[in-house]
């Protein structure tokens, strides 16, 4: 099978029911930005990460790839057949309870802080903002359904406290603003 099918040559793909769009749709934009995300948390596992840390960050890789096949599915046609194109209230625990875990080894904040730090930290911080974007065209769909709004407003929580954590344990100062 060839990498290049040659149908989006004129602006438009299909989406997971067949039907045809631009690519500059919504919904194309809002899965793209999700895919922009999943890259940029390729980059923080490639920067190096403590084994807890890699470990969650492959999880919500996964479930971008989930996220992504939901968004792109918007008649629910994917959903019956690919069991794990799912994202649920359990994910968003996980996200929830690192994030209260992660908290517990982190001073307090006190003030905004610059992002930045070490290399994976730095990136993390970059997720979080691609995370941000990505929540911004979501909101702007039809029938997304609650838990994907929630999983990625959480997430972003998280890839802020991920990178404070990878940040401390690497022993880089933040810099508050």
């Amino acid at each position: 099978m060839k990498i290049y099918t040659k149908t989006g040559d004129a602006g438009e793909t299909s989406l997971f029911d067949n039907t045809r769009v631009l690519k500059s749709d919504p919904r194309v934009d809002a899965y793209g930005e999700v895919d922009e995300l999943n890259a940029c948390l390729g980059v923080v596992r490639a920067a190096g990460l403590p084994d807890d840390i890699g470990t969650l960050v492959d999880t919500i890789q996964q479930k971008l790839f989930a996220l992504g096949a939901r968004l792109a599915d918007p008649a629910a046609k994917i959903a019956a057949r690919v069991t794990k194109a799912t994202v649920t209230d359990a994910d968003v625990t996980v996200l929830e309870q690192a994030i209260d875990r992660l908290e517990t080894e982190l001073p307090p904040l006190r003030a905004f802080i610059l992002p930045g730090g070490s290399p994976a930290g730095a990136a993390l911080h970059l997720a979080r903002t691609v995370c941000r974007r990505a929540e911004r065209r979501i909101v702007t769909l039809d029938g997304v359904e609650p838990v994907v709004i929630t999983y990625v407003n959480r997430l972003s929580d998280c890839l802020f406290v991920l990178a404070r954590a990878v940040n401390h344990r690497m022993g880089v100062a933040e810099t508050e603003w």
